[in-house]
């Protein structure tokens, strides 16, 4: 049986609260069921993201692959269908997968993927802007995908939003004040055409990795069906290097892509929205540099 990483336990602990020492605890077994089940032998030590374990396997022609475990909630169980849809246009390839119970407070999401190089991301890439071309030459492709039916939609989580800027934009200081009621602003005004792409919601350098069908794929999606200018925050802020830069990259992802840049400048205000919201509910209600600036800057792309 695989020993779950002390560093993924924590995390569970944080992330998912009362309910993440039952699925750390769940996880050594179900590794040996989908093992047995998909006729797979383990190849590795297991990795993993926040709340995922990833462990390398051998399929029964010998073929390498990842065994992907994490729990099935609304964010999890929407990956197969993505990865589904893109059937590996720029992205890992999905091979199998199962919702099962897992013993704890939810059920557990299983995919087999495709194995790719988990130590070879585009964050250790010597070119930012050659990591950046690569980046964007894999959204253009993953955003020509319309979303399947019955993935979380833009629309909704941008209504979300703006519910949730209004309860608690009177409880800030001006400055993040002053960022909220912008970036809302941005939002309210794209809100009526949300967009209907398969989006990935999570494509930064850390998610791209080298491979062997192609050069460089994707990984880890939270598929969302929206506008693809709500993707472009995550690369702006890789390595971030000033408001200026971002700026620069910005008007590179969005010609590469092939986006309306005021509608995608409205977009990544959003994107900055959710993350201060995030922010706040986190206890962290002043914003970071960072975010004030990108918005600032922004502004000559409206």
């Amino acid at each position: 049986m695989i020993v779950v990483p002390p560093r993924l336990a924590e995390y569970h602990l944080k992330y998912a609260h009362e309910s993440g020492p039952d699925w750390t605890a769940a996880l050594p077994r179900l590794v040996t069921e989908f093992v047995s089940a998909w006729d797979l032998r383990l190849d590795g030590e297991p990795m993993h993201g926040v709340v995922s374990l990833v462990v390398p396997v051998l399929q029964a022609d010998g073929t390498r692959a990842m065994l992907k475990l994490q729990p099935a909630t609304d964010e999890g169980v929407t990956e197969a269908p993505g990865l589904s849809a893109w059937d590996g246009d720029g992205i890992v390839r999905l091979l199998k997968t199962a919702t099962v119970p897992s013993g704890a407070r939810f059920e557990a999401n299983a995919l087999l993927l495709e194995a790719l190089e988990g130590d070879r991301s585009l964050e250790h890439h010597p070119d930012v802007y050659e990591a950046l071309e690569i980046l964007s030459t894999l959204l253009a492709r993953l955003v020509a995908h319309q979303a399947p039916e019955g993935l979380r939609r833009l629309a909704d989580i941008a209504g979300a939003m703006l519910e949730e800027t209004d309860r608690v934009i009177g409880q800030v200081d001006p400055e993040t004040r002053w960022l909220l009621d912008r970036c809302a602003g941005a939002v309210r005004e794209l809100i009526d055409e949300p967009g209907d792409r398969l989006l990935h919601w999570d494509l930064h350098f850390d998610n791209v990795l080298a491979a062997s069908r192609e050069p460089w794929l994707a990984i880890d999606p939270k598929p969302l069906a929206g506008d693809p200018g709500f993707e472009l925050l995550p690369a702006l802020t890789n390595r971030y290097e000033g408001p200026d830069e971002a700026l620069k990259r910005f008007d590179l992802m969005t010609s590469l892509v092939g986006l309306d840049r005021a509608r995608a400048a409205g977009w990544t205000l959003g994107r900055v929205l959710q993350n201060t919201l995030w922010d706040i509910e986190d206890g962290e209600p002043t914003p970071g540099e960072e975010g004030l600036a990108i918005v600032r800057v922004l502004a000559q792309r409206q």
